[in-house]
């Protein structure tokens, strides 16, 4: 593996890492933007703005830039998130020029036409309707607006169906002006890829964008609101998503925080899968994830139930938190949970896209190259003590939130005996 940075005069970085055994190519122009930097009333803005960059540029309409992508093959996608914006492909190293020329066109070019913004609207309209149809997607949702109260964090990066309807041209491109700026542009590639030709590639087409201060607002620490909260709605089970804040993508404490959480509800031997679903049969979907952001993060269960067994299911959830926290660990559970981790680490490091997303990451948190064989080292120097602690300091009294979506009633949820107090 080789690691090359360049970093043009106006700052949009190049960063690639070269596989020698690999055919293939993963490229993506990440933008340091996501739905927490948009205002209210523009809510689900930058998640349009992804779905308008491939409607047609100058030089290429909407289905021939389709027909481009699926002529070179692989795969195209793009994404909006929190923080971050992508728009990537994968494809044979053969055909990295032309992806090169058109990713940079549809990113620099488009024309955000506005029959095509409504039209565009329209399907993004299905897409909210389609996330409040699918209640193991909608519930996380629900929980992160109680959760993080009225800071942009908790938004949904979709947006609202009043605001999503009230977005313009004009207003687009205000967003794309201050944000889409090439400070807070990053290139990332890995696999079959030479660093300085795809420099001079990606050299022709962003070089000579202006470097001026966009004056986009910084992003506030956002404060957690711990709340129990329901929403009723007819459905054969009740889903409930349950967390409390965790730390950021930079602390080094975040390396025991995923022990933990794999120990707890990480894979299938976890505590959370063995108990509920195993032993007692009572949840199909039930696991814990942590979710890191720049400046804090998430860590959260999500399970879906029987109304009947709400209450079972959320003291079980305690108990077996409690026990981590009271010290029923024992060395070769984190041991397990460790080699576990590794084992996705070493399996990730060998995948293309998995490390052009890596790259690009990485370089917005810590503006360095990180090698997977130190994220290792950090993992084997994690105690057992560390772990306990992690569990400790996670669920703590008066932390941790709930959500609750499905056929019960707020008054029905026995939270008493369980984090809330």
């Amino acid at each position: 593996m080789t690691y090359k940075k360049t970093v043009f005069a106006n700052g949009t970085r190049i960063i690639t890492e070269s596989l020698s055994h690999s055919k293939s190519v993963s490229l993506g122009i990440w933008v340091n933007a996501g739905s927490r930097d948009e205002l209210d009333k523009d809510r689900g803005i930058f998640h349009l703005i992804e779905h308008m960059i491939f409607k047609g540029t100058k030089s290429r309409s909407a289905i021939q830039i389709a027909k481009d992508l699926d002529t070179i093959g692989g795969f195209s996608n793009a994404f909006v998130g929190k923080e971050q914006t992508c728009f990537h492909a994968r494809v044979l190293n053969k055909h990295l020029q032309f992806l090169t020329d058109l990713l940079s066109d549809i990113f620099i070019n488009s024309i955000f036409a506005e029959r095509d913004l409504e039209l565009e609207k329209a399907v993004v309209l299905q897409e909210i309707s389609m996330t409040e149809d699918t209640p193991d997607e909608y519930v996380q949702v629900l929980f992160d607006q109680t959760f993080w109260g009225e800071d942009p964090l908790g938004k949904p990066i979709l947006g609202t169906k009043e605001t999503v309807s009230s977005v313009n041209r004009r207003g687009i491109l205000d967003y794309v002006s201050r944000f889409y700026s090439p400070q807070r542009v990053i290139i990332a590639a890995a696999g079959s890829v030479g660093h300085d030709l795809l420099a001079d590639y990606f050299r022709t087409f962003f070089e000579a964008l202006s470097d001026h201060d966009n004056g986009s607002p910084a992003r506030p620490t956002p404060l957690t609101t711990p709340t129990v909260s329901s929403y009723p709605k007819e459905l054969e089970q009740v889903h409930l998503c349950l967390g409390a804040q965790a730390s950021s993508l930079s602390e080094e404490r975040r390396f025991a925080e995923v022990i933990f959480n794999t120990i707890l509800g990480g894979n299938m031997s976890s505590r959370l899968f063995q108990e509920i679903r195993e032993k007692r049969g009572l949840a199909y979907s039930v696991y814990s994830h942590i979710s890191g952001y720049r400046d804090t993060g998430l860590a959260r269960i999500y399970v879906a139930t029987d109304k009947e067994e709400i209450n079972r299911v959320l003291e079980l959830i305690e108990l077996l938190i409690k026990g981590i926290q009271n010290g029923d660990l024992s060395a070769s559970d984190i041991a397990r949970a460790k080699e576990y981790l590794i084992g996705g680490i070493l399996l990730g490091s060998e995948n293309a896209d998995n490390l052009m997303v890596q790259l690009a990451k990485n370089e917005f948190i810590f503006e360095r190259y990180i090698h997977h064989k130190e994220l290792i080292a950090e993992l084997k120097k994690v105690t057992l003590d560390e772990v306990i602690e992690a569990s400790q300091r996670i669920f703590s009294g008066g932390n941790v939130s709930l959500t609750v979506l499905g056929p019960v009633d707020r008054d029905k949820i026995g939270v008493d005996t369980l984090f809330f107090k």
